[in-house]
C-alpha cells in the first residue's frame, strides 16, 4: 500500500506510521532470508552460551562452604572452564554476526539507495520544480546512511537485547520465582515511560531530518551561485541567512537529542532500583530459607543482563529515532508518485517526419492558473520555427509540452497525425534533439561528452561534428585533445565553449526535430555567426523550434510565434510581423533604439 501520496501544492506527505516504515524496512531485509536466518541463529548461539555463564558461576561459589573455610576446587575450576569456553564461543559467534550484519546491511542499504535513485529517474519533471535539489540529496546521502548504522549495529543490539532478556527471565524464573515478582514492578514502570519518550521525540526527530534536508538545500543553492554573490557583494547576507537556517536545523537536533536523552538515564534508575530490591528480598530467603549465596550471585547476574539490554535498548532510542525519521522521507523519495505511464495501446513514434500541430492547447502548472491559453499552430517537416516573447509569456512551456514533461490540460499535439498521448514518451522524446540555454556537461573526458547521445559514435563522427561547430580547433589545442577530462560541470572551460561542445553533442544524434533555446545565448557575436553558419547544415531537412531573445537571429525563419501573456499574438515570417507594425515590431525595434 503506497502510503506517502502528494498534497496539492506537490510536496510529499511523509508517512508517520511507524509500523509502516518497520514493514517497508522488514521488506527489503526480507530479499536476504538465508543470511538473516543464519544471522539470528548466530545471535541465539552467542547469547545462549553468554548466559550459561551466571549459572556456572553460582555454582562455582556454592562449591565453596562459607564459614568451614573449605573450597572444592575441582568444582571451582570445572566451572571456571566451563566459563571460558562458553564466553570464548559467546564472542566468537558474536564476531562471525558481526561481520555478517554488515555484509547483510551493505547489501539492503545497495538495494535502497538503487531503488531511490531509480524512482528519481522516473519522476515527472513537476516533482524536481516543487522539491529542493539539496534536501533530494539529503536523502540520498545523509538519511540512507542513517538507515545503514541502524540495520548494521542497532539492528544486532535489539536482536541481541530481545534474546538476552528472555533467557534471562526463563533463568530467573528457574532460581527463584519469588524475586522474579521485584520486575512485575520495575518493568511496566520503564515500559510506560519509554512509550512516552518515544511518542515525545518521534516528531522531534523527523523535525531534525527535515530542517537538515532545508539546510543541505540552501547551500546547494548558495554554492552554486557562489559568482553572483561575490559580484552583488551579498556575503554578509548569505552569512546571515545561512545561520539562520543552521541555527533552526541546531536547534532541531538539540530538542531531539536532548529529550532521546533523558529516555537512558531514567530507564538505568529503574533498573538500578530493581536490583537494590532484589538484594535485599534476597537476603530476606536467604535467612529464612537455604536459599544458597551462589543462587543469589546467579540471580543478581541474571538481573543485570535482564535489565542491561532494556536499558542498552533506551540509550540506542537516539539512533533509532533518528533511523525511523531518516527512512520515512527515503520511503516519501520512494514512493513518490511515477511520471504517469504511457497508455496500454500507446505506439512507438517512428519514422519520424516532423509535422509538429497545436490545437486549441490550455495549459497551467496549476489547474487554476493556465499559463497557455488557446494555442494554435503548424509547423511543417523542415520549417523553422520561432517563438518570440516577453520574459514569463509561456515560451519555455511551450517546449516542455512538446517533449511532453507536462501533459496539457486542454486540446490536442500531434506528431505527424499522432497525438503525442497516444505515443511512447521515449519515442517521442528520441524524435527531438536539445540544445538549451543552460548547458550540462558531466565529468568525462572531451569524447565522452560528445558521444553522450549516441554510444555508436566513432572518432570520425566526432570529429566532424566537432568540426561543423566550430570546436574543433579548440580540442585539438587541450592537453590530451579528445581525451582530456572536463571537470563536473565542464568548469574548467568558459561557457562559450560549453556550449559549443552541447552544439556539437546534439549534431550527432539522429533525430528528425530540433529544440533551441537561446543556444547561442552564451557566445561572441564573431561565434555565433559560426554557430549559426553550423546551425544551417545542421537543421536541413529538420523541424526547428528556436526559442530566442535576440530576435536578429531569427529573421530567416518560416514561422515566428509571438507569445504575450499565453496566447499568440501574432504569427508569420519576420517581413510580414515587421509590416504588421504590432507588438513584434515594437520588440524588434526596441532592440536597435
Amino acid at each position: 500500500m503506497n502510503k506517502a501520496r502528494n498534497t496539492p501544492n506537490g510536496k510529499q506527505e511523509k508517512p508517520k506510521d511507524i509500523k509502516y516504515v518497520l514493514r517497508r524496512l522488514w521488506n527489503y531485509m526480507c530479499y536476504f532470508k538465508g543470511q538473516l536466518i543464519i544471522c539470528i541463529i548466530l545471535t541465539i548461539l552467542s547469547n545462549v552460551f553468554a548466559l550459561i555463564g551466571p549459572r556456572l558461576s553460582g555454582l562455582a561459589i556454592d562449591a565453596i562452604e562459607l564459614g568451614k573455610g573449605k573450597v572444592n576446587f575441582q568444582l571451582v575450576f570445572k566451572y571456571a572452564i566451563l566459563m571460558v569456553i562458553f564466553y570464548v564461543l559467546s564472542s566468537v559467534f558474536s564476531y562471525i554476526l558481526s561481520l555478517l550484519m554488515l555484509k547483510v546491511s551493505k547489501k539492503i542499504i545497495f538495494k535502497l539507495r538503487n531503488d531511490a535513485f531509480n524512482r528519481i529517474l522516473s519522476l515527472p519533471i513537476s516533482y524536481f520544480d516543487t522539491n529542493k535539489t539539496g534536501d533530494i540529496i539529503s536523502k540520498m546521502n545523509y538519511d540512507i546512511d542513517t538507515i545503514n548504522t541502524s540495520l548494521s549495529t542497532d539492528l544486532i543490539q535489539i536482536c541481541t537485547s530481545v534474546i538476552t532478556v528472555i533467557g534471562s527471565l526463563i533463568m530467573m524464573i528457574i532460581i527463584s520465582p519469588i524475586l522474579v515478582c521485584v520486575f512485575v514492578i520495575t518493568i511496566p514502570i520503564s515500559l510506560l515511560f519509554t512509550r512516552f519518550m518515544i511518542k515525545k521525540t518521534h516528531k522531534l526527530f523527523r523535525k531534525r531530518s527535515s530542517t537538515l534536508g532545508d539546510l543541505n538545500a540552501f547551500s546547494e543553492e548558495m554554492i552554486t551561485g557562489m559568482k553572483t554573490i561575490k559580484a552583488y557583494d551579498r556575503e554578509e547576507i548569505i552569512l546571515d541567512r545561512f545561520d539562520k537556517n543552521n541555527e533552526i536545523a541546531t536547534q532541531a537536533a538539540y530538542q531531539a537529542e536532548y529529550y532521546g536523552s533523558i529516555t537512558g538515564p531514567g530507564v538505568n534508575f529503574v533498573n538500578n532500583l530493581s536490583l537494590s530490591l532484589i538484594c535485599i528480598l534476597g537476603a530476606i530467603l536467604s535467612v529464612k530459607t537455604s536459599f544458597s549465596l551462589g543462587k543469589i550471585s546467579s540471580f543478581v547476574l541474571y538481573s543485570r543482563k535482564f535489565s542491561g539490554p532494556i536499558n542498552e535498548v533506551a540509550n540506542i532510542f537516539t539512533d533509532l529515532q533518528s533511523s525511523l525519521a531518516a527512512a520515512e522521507r527515503v520511503f516519501g523519495l520512494i514512493d513518490a508518485h511515477e511520471e504517469l505511464a504511457d497508455k496500454y495501446d500507446a505506439k512507438e513514434l517512428e519514422d519520424v517526419l516532423g509535422n509538429v500541430e497545436f490545437k486549441k492547447v490550455f495549459f497551467g502548472y496549476e489547474e487554476n492558473k493556465m499559463i497557455l491559453k488557446d494555442i494554435n499552430f503548424k509547423a511543417d517537416k523542415g520549417k523553422i520555427i520561432a517563438i518570440v516573447g516577453p520574459t514569463g509569456s509561456g515560451k519555455t512551456t511551450i517546449v516542455n509540452l512538446l517533449m511532453r514533461f507536462y501533459d496539457i490540460n486542454q486540446g490536442n499535439i500531434y506528431v505527424d497525425n499522432n497525438d503525442i498521448r497516444d505515443l511512447k514518451r521515449k519515442s517521442l522524446r528520441k524524435a527531438y534533439a536539445m540544445v538549451l540555454q543552460d548547458t550540462w556537461l558531466f565529468e568525462g573526458t572531451v569524447f565522452e561528452n560528445l558521444a553522450y547521445g549516441k554510444s555508436d559514435a566513432t572518432m570520425e563522427d566526432v570529429i566532424n561534428a566537432a568540426k561543423a561547430s566550430r570546436i574543433h580547433s579548440f580540442i585539438t589545442k587541450l592537453p590530451n585533445g579528445y581525451d582530456t577530462v572536463l571537470s563536473e560541470g565542464g568548469i574548467n572551460i568558459s561557457k562559450g565553449q560549453k556550449q559549443l561542445l552541447t552544439i556539437a553533442r546534439t549534431m550527432l544524434l539522429d533525430s528528425h526535430m530540433l529544440i533551441l533555446d537561446e543556444a547561442t545565448s552564451n557566445v561572441d557575436t564573431r561565434t555565433e555567426i559560426y554557430i549559426q553558419e553550423a546551425m544551417k547544415e545542421l537543421m536541413k531537412n529538420k523541424t526547428c523550434f528556436i526559442i530566442a531573445h535576440r530576435l536578429s537571429t531569427i529573421q530567416n525563419a518560416d514561422l515566428i510565434l509571438v507569445i504575450k501573456d499565453g496566447k499568440i499574438v501574432e504569427q508569420g515570417n519576420h517581413q510580414e510581423l515587421l509590416e504588421k507594425k504590432g507588438f513584434y515590431s515594437n520588440l524588434y525595434n526596441a532592440q536597435f533604439d
